[in-house]
């Protein structure tokens, strides 16, 4: 059974093992979590858990029948919602989740907004190698030509083109984590994880 907790990416550093290996990782606050909201098959036709990760500053910032639904509930409201996969039945409304659902050595997967690059030309999103750089060439970062031809003279769809780098869902698999402090709420995964410092992820073991 999967189980997944709502955290942030604090940045990146590296891990020496007891046998003296370096090992690149990602420092990631995760949690603590609180249980927004519990979804059942018999009632809204699947089964999920609504987690609320850190506080929010600003009560005029939230919408007003979220605000209403978290002091009906007596829950301070949220910064970041979102829903996981059902994976513990003990856990109810108002119930704290922590980074300690997890174990060192688990293998997860973990989900982010990659780092936003703005527009960005073909050399830079594909490594396109552009034209001559001398005598007298005009085409240097340029695309070149993007048409087939006289038939059926249009531009295939999905054709490498400038435009907007980054800023997408990335999803990343079998990362490892290295260890976990659970005083901090800071688990350590190997390698490197989606999205800008203090950015949100979601990390899952299944």
């Amino acid at each position: 059974m999967s189980k997944s907790l709502i955290g942030k990416k604090i940045g990146m550093s590296q891990y020496i093992s007891d046998d003296g290996t370096v090992v690149p990782v990602t420092i990631c606050e995760l949690g603590p979590c609180v249980v927004i909201q519990k979804k059942t098959v018999q009632k809204d036709g699947y089964s999920a858990l609504k987690f609320g990760y850190q506080e929010h500053k600003k009560e005029k910032n939230i919408p007003l029948p979220q605000l209403t639904d978290f002091k009906k509930k007596n829950i301070s409201p949220k910064r970041h919602l979102s829903e996981v996969a059902f994976f513990d039945d003990s856990l109810d409304v108002g119930s704290e989740v922590k980074c300690s659902i997890f174990q060192e050595n688990e293998t997860v997967t973990v989900t982010g907004i990659s780092k936003g690059r703005g527009f960005a030309g073909v050399v830079k999103m594909y490594g396109f190698a552009g034209g001559k750089a001398t005598h007298g060439s005009h085409h240097h970062r340029a695309p070149g030509s993007i048409g087939a031809n006289t038939f059926p003279a249009e531009v295939w769809k999905g054709k490498k083109m400038p435009g907007r780098f980054g800023s997408k869902k990335v999803t990343v698999k079998n990362l490892k984590i290295v260890k976990i402090l659970q005083d901090k709420n800071i688990v350590l995964i190997s390698g490197a994880v989606p999205g800008r410092k203090n950015s949100i992820i979601t990390v899952t073991v299944k």
